[in-house]
């Protein structure tokens, strides 16, 4: 079924010809992430310093590479590992962006954001949305957090930080290696090599050494597994398997839907695919589909179609797995920062 709304632009990643226009822009767009740069490192613009380590996850591509998956799983290690952490973000697509927010499992995603009502949903751990990164943190220390993990935040010069987190997705990389618009990158693809850890997200979980041997030197990679299905009406979570040979209407309102459906498609599940717009804002009609099957959707697509469900729509959990050295690694940064 074709994609509904904005998408990512093909040119981005299959190798077409960049309209004239696009290419005419991109400088442009060059010349103030720069400029910006250079502003920020020469102290032009103040970088504020919070008392307790900050990491950020980011990419320097536009578009979902895995972000949020590796931040539930991080702040999740690092809950794990004694450290109270709190995770600041902008809240992407939220009614009344210019209003600061806690956001609760419970958060109506118009207000919250769907990334950000999805990571409170899976953690539990304060989150806060605001478009000013440096106060959500320091909010998040004055409830009590004493680490600070930034979802989507590598752009957001203004917030100091201890701990750089790039993710990258293994099959599109940089795509065509230009700048927006003309290409998928924010920032030259050098700034990559100045954060601290490069995730590689290599998709569906395998055994296949292959898979893993796909990342470079200095990269860690991540894999994804799904194996239940939750009811969206309520109920016992069904394992993936009682879907396997049927045929099943596939939802995936995320940057790249074609991983969430190759997922169950190695499930043995026969996908009818519908892909929206990142970000999408389901109604009802949404998910009227003409016939009766099964609608497995993403959990970032199940917590904005949840209020609507039915007992055919469920959502399909998905975990980052990561090397144990990366764990440790990880950890043992975070544990020589400290508390300043």
């Amino acid at each position: 079924m074709a994609a509904k709304g904005t998408q990512t632009p093909s040119f981005w990643y299959d190798g077409s010809r960049i309209p004239l226009g696009v290419r005419l822009i991109a400088p442009l767009f060059g010349a103030v992430v720069a400029l910006r740069r250079r502003l920020f490192r020469g102290r032009w613009l103040k970088q504020h310093t919070l008392p307790v380590p900050v990491l950020v996850v980011g990419n320097v591509t536009a578009g979902g590479t895995g972000k949020t998956p590796l931040t539930i799983a991080l702040v999740n290690r690092l809950r794990d590992a004694g450290w109270k952490p709190g995770v600041a973000s902008r809240g992407y697509g939220r009614e009344q962006a210019e209003v600061a927010r806690w956001v609760e499992a419970t958060t109506p995603t118009t207000l919250g954001g769907d990334e950000p009502v999805l990571i409170a949903f899976k953690t539990g751990v304060p989150v806060r949305v605001d478009a000013d990164r440096v106060a959500a943190g320091r909010a998040l220390i004055e409830a009590g957090c004493d680490i600070i993990v930034c979802d989507d935040g590598l752009q957001h010069y203004r917030l100091g930080r201890d701990i750089e987190i790039e993710v990258v997705d293994a099959q599109r990389r940089y795509g065509n290696g230009r700048l927006m618009p003309a290409g998928p990158l924010r920032e030259p693809a050098s700034r990559a090599q100045e954060c601290d850890f490069r995730v590689v997200n290599l998709g569906q979980a395998s055994a296949d050494p292959a898979a893993v041997s796909a990342c470079g030197f200095g990269e860690w990679p991540m894999q994804l597994h799904i194996d239940t299905a939750l009811p969206l009406s309520g109920g016992r979570a069904r394992a993936l398997s009682h879907f396997r040979g049927q045929r099943v209407h596939a939802v995936a309102g995320i940057a790249h839907p074609q991983r969430f459906f190759d997922m169950l498609r190695a499930e043995g599940i026969g996908v009818v695919p519908h892909a929206f717009a990142d970000h999408h804002a389901y109604q009802p009609a949404d998910l009227r589909f003409g016939s009766e099957l099964p609608v497995l959707m993403t959990e970032k697509d199940a917590v904005k179609c949840k209020p609507f469900a039915n007992e055919w729509h469920f959502a399909v959990p998905l975990s980052a797995e990561l090397p144990a050295a990366f764990w440790v690694s990880l950890l043992d940064r975070v544990d020589k920062l400290g508390k300043r």
